[in-house]
């Protein structure tokens, strides 16, 4: 008997936490989703988006997105896995928003990157992660 019971109990302390851990669909504003990428693909802009990627975005994110960096682990919020189809089919834009404006646990990123292009670098340097 007291074994089920504690079985019981750690299942549902699992569940409540995948629960509560599950992360919220993030809506990104049509007009910040259809927001074209000004800046080209390029050699240039792909070292600065890995540059920006490493200081800034890669203790979380991990260094190819895979959401397994040094930080995640500490973090309340599951890292998602960015070389995804479902990450990558996001316009850019909506990238774009999410890395700038940020949410809960990951934090905005305009004023501490406030050059615009150097945000759209990032963006092309996600669109370098697949699987």
């Amino acid at each position: 008997m007291k074994t089920n019971l504690i079985g019981v109990v750690m299942a549902g302390g699992l569940l409540l936490s995948f629960t509560y851990y599950q992360t919220k669909p993030w809506v990104v504003p049509e007009k910040n989703a259809k927001m074209a990428n000004p800046v080209k693909a390029d050699a240039a802009s792909l070292k600065t988006g890995k540059e920006m990627w490493t200081k800034h975005c890669a203790s979380c994110h991990g260094k190819t997105g895979l959401g397994d960096g040094t930080k995640a682990a500490s973090l309340k919020t599951a890292m998602e896995d960015l070389t995804t189809a479902a990450v990558q089919k996001q316009s850019d834009g909506a990238l774009y928003y999410k890395v700038s404006e940020g949410r809960e646990e990951m934090p905005s990123f305009k004023k501490k990157i406030p050059d615009s292009e150097d945000l759209w670098s990032i963006v092309n340097y996600m669109r370098t992660f697949k699987k």
